[in-house]
């Protein structure tokens, strides 16, 4: 099953929304942050006890492969490990391009 994606530009307004989730019977395991800001991806998802997408996601070879590429092929390539297509992946990277943060939810 295809992730939900929630946008968001405030940090604080992403880990409300993991805590209410979370409250609701959403298993932690299954909620990951993302943003074009490794420090602020790992901020907010140290705050939010939420998961980053890493290797146990991407696999080993795609995590080393991801270390040369450009930003935005990263996340593309992210994106695509945990379930979106190019396009979607194409559309969410801009969406990290303005700033936004993306909480991902796994079915």
């Amino acid at each position: 099953m295809k992730p939900t994606v929630k946008e968001f530009y405030d940090d604080k307004e992403l880990i409300t929304e993991v805590e209410k989730l979370s409250s609701r019977g959403v298993d932690k395991h299954n909620l990951y942050v993302l943003s074009h800001d490794d420090n602020r991806t790992d901020r907010v998802a140290e705050r939010a006890d939420a998961n980053e997408i890493g290797v146990k996601e991407t696999g080993i070879g795609t995590a080393v492969g991801n270390m040369i590429l450009k930003k935005g092929d990263e996340l593309r390539n992210k994106l695509m490990e945990v379930g979106f297509s190019h396009e979607e992946a194409d559309q969410y990277e801009e969406k990290l391009d303005e700033g936004k943060i993306l909480l991902i939810v796994k079915n």
